[in-house]
Order: C-alpha cells, then structure tokens, then sequence
C-alpha cells in the first residue's frame, strides 16, 4: 500500500518546480498548496480550515485575502476579486469547502482517472462504491503499522486512520467514495507532469 507521506514529499518537489512556469493566479495556489505537502481532500481541507478564521465552514473576501496572503500570494484587491469570484461557484459571496476543492482540483486525462479506479477496484472488495475497514481486511496489512506493533492502535484503528488520509475533512465518517478518492489523487496528479509518469506511480504504491 502507498505511503502518504511518501507521496507528499514527491508533489512538494514536483510543485516547487512547476511554480515557476505559471502565472495563472489559481494555478499558482494550487501548486503553492502542494509544495507544503498539501495534496487531494486532507490536505486541501487543512489549507481551508487555516484559512476558516471563524470556523463557519465558509471563506468570506476578507479570510480569502488573508488566506492568500498567508501563502505568499501577494495580489491586488482586484485581480483577488477575480480569483474569489471563479471560486465561488454558486454566487452568494462566500466560498464553502466543496467550491474550494472543486476549484483547486485540477482536470485529469482518462488515463489517469482509469488508473485511479484501478486502485478503487482494488481495495473496494464488495464492488457496492465505498471502501471500508472491512474491504480493507485481506488487503492493507495492519499488523505492519508501527502504532499496531507498539500496541498503541487496533487493527480497525490503522484501517481508520488509513481511511482518512482519503475521507473528506468534514464528513469522517470511515467510508471513502468514488468521488473522495478521485479527490485524494487529483491533488497528486497536479503535481506530475506525464501521464506516464503517474500511472507507473500508482502502478507501483498500488502493485496493479
């Protein structure tokens, strides 16, 4: 099984290259996102939260701008407008945590969404669209996880934690969809230049 933490290092090689070649202002959040080792939902949804001052759940101008600030991202008050705007997808002045992923979550080849459902198949074992601690039984082996070894964790405890790195931030509720894994690995996919690249990538972390 992938190492997550593995993975985060990679994108945040990958990333810190790649932002020097765009100026496209979201294009160059996302990037910074994933240079800090901030990929798919979990980490997307830690930006968020950082930038949630009030902890509403949603982004108004004001927390935008901080926010951007915050990552080095110094713009004008118009061009920040702009970007606000193309965030908020439904028009009502704020930015909810769903426009944010969508936004900052970049397009895929088919390629790449084919290999990731690969994946999906892999460790969805009762083929119903949801991964759980059960699918993971016979698949992830738990008893090599340290916090198992030490006795500090349960073996449903390590199949949780490891169904979080993909869960949505604010609805953990130990099932990962579709949608959410597809999320998770979009975030690595912006940091990878090749579809080849990739798909050797999640053949290896996923022996498919």
């Amino acid at each position: 099984m992938p190492g997550t933490a593995r993975h985060d290092r990679e994108m945040a090689i990958q990333a810190k290259r790649n932002l020097s070649k765009t100026t496209d202002p979201v294009e160059r959040l996302r990037l910074q996102c994933l240079a800090r080792g901030s990929a798919g939902i979990k980490g997307l949804g830690r930006v968020f939260r950082i930038m949630d001052d009030d902890n509403s759940r949603t982004l108004d101008f004001k927390e935008f701008v901080k926010g951007l600030n915050d990552y080095a991202m110094m713009i004008d008050k118009e061009e920040a407008q702009e970007i606000f705007r193309i965030f908020d997808k439904d028009g009502n002045g704020t930015i909810d945590f769903d426009e944010f992923l969508v936004t900052l979550r970049p397009p895929m080849s088919n390629a790449r969404k084919e290999i990731i459902m690969q994946a999906f198949r892999k460790l969805d074992k009762t083929g119903d669209g949801v991964i759980t601690i059960e699918d993971l039984r016979g698949v992830y082996n738990a008893k090599h996880h340290p916090k198992y070894q030490n006795g500090d964790w349960t073996e449903d405890q390590v199949f949780r934690a490891f169904l979080d790195n993909f869960d949505s931030p604010y609805d953990k509720d130990g099932k990962v969809t579709t949608e959410e894994f597809m999320n998770y690995y979009a975030g690595v996919s912006a940091s990878i230049d090749t579809d080849v690249y990739f798909i050797i990538m999640m053949k290896n972390a996923w022996k498919i």
